[in-house]
């Protein structure tokens, strides 16, 4: 990862610019427990479109948040995972999923998340 010192003055701006792409967040929130093939995000993040999700997965692998691993066999098989750095945001994915949760339930939205079974890890 190269160094970007110069680049943000707050902590947050720097942050942002790591996971504040359209579904980044998501993207990771999704390979918490489990490394995933490209057809697996795409079919859990239905909204987005195959560009989108191509864009944003090369933007995470690039900041160094995924490791993106290609096996060698017909048809090509890619999977995607957190790398340890990435890792290291899952506090922050969590308490994302938790403040969301609370907001969709004050507006009387149910939540489609699979909150539960990423918080016992």
């Amino acid at each position: 990862m190269k160094n970007n010192s110069d680049k943000y003055n707050c902590p947050v701006d720097a942050t942002i610019d790591l996971i504040g792409g359209k579904y980044k967040a998501v993207i990771l929130w999704h390979l918490i427990d489990e490394r995933k093939r490209f057809s697996e995000l795409k079919r859990l993040i239905p909204k987005a479109t195959e560009k989108m999700l191509i864009q944003q997965l090369r933007e995470l692998e690039r900041v160094g948040l995924i490791i993106r691993t290609v096996y060698p066999v017909v048809p090509p098989k890619v999977e995607y995972s957190l790398s340890d750095f990435g890792r290291t945001i899952i506090p922050v994915l969590k308490a994302m999923c938790s403040w969301g949760e609370d907001y969709l339930s004050s507006v009387n939205i149910n939540s489609a998340c699979c909150y539960e079974s990423k918080t016992e890890k």
